[in-house]
């Protein structure tokens, strides 16, 4: 008779466990995106700062558009390497709530399991087939989740390889495109 208030509390013990790890884990990733952001416009500034100097101590127009074309690589980089931090913090705290996520949905699943083999043990005679039923459900839920979760890793890891072959496409081509105008100069 007392089980049933502990098992309560200790759902919404869990409950609060995981409401408190998934605000962590909000909260971490926007202090790791404050700091990159905070970094990021320092970075800027200084930059904005030193090409500004540079450009001003230029002496003819033709040695102004050689010097634009050399700071826009590093900008472009930057910008790059900015993205990627951004996307390497989304995808780590895509990835710990994904865990949380996991982690709960097979403590249900050990939960309906147990609830399901008491309702078994203390059911009238001829209900076996309504709990073979439901433990038949459950098994093809469980297997239409790992198959959607499987699909969402490969998805995700298509994704990140996608990403990372077009930021390196286009440091690739900024690279290309700053070498062009250096080689006619020197022609």
């Amino acid at each position: 008779m007392y089980a049933v208030p502990e098992k309560i509390a200790a759902a919404n013990k869990a409950s609060m466990e995981t409401l408190l790890t998934f605000a962590n884990t909000a909260f971490a990733s926007a202090e790791r995106l404050a700091a990159l952001n905070l970094n990021t416009a320092r970075s800027l500034l200084e930059d904005a700062v030193a090409n500004t100097k540079t450009l001003l101590g230029a002496k003819d127009p033709q040695e102004l558009v050689g010097l634009q074309s050399a700071m826009a690589q590093p900008a472009v980089e930057k910008a790059v390497a900015y993205s990627r931090s951004v996307y390497e913090i989304a995808t780590q705290t895509q990835e710990e709530l994904n865990k949380v996520l996991e982690n709960q949905y097979a403590e249900l699943n050990r939960n309906v399991g147990s609830a399901l083999d008491q309702a078994a043990k203390n059911a009238p005679a001829g209900s076996d087939v309504a709990v073979a039923a439901f433990r038949s459900a459950l098994a093809a839920a469980n297997s239409a989740y790992d198959s959607v979760s499987k699909a969402a890793r490969q998805v995700a890891e298509i994704a990140e390889a996608n990403v990372a072959a077009a930021t390196n496409a286009t440091v690739k081509a900024v690279n290309t495109g700053a070498a062009a105008p250096r080689a006619k100069k020197a022609a």
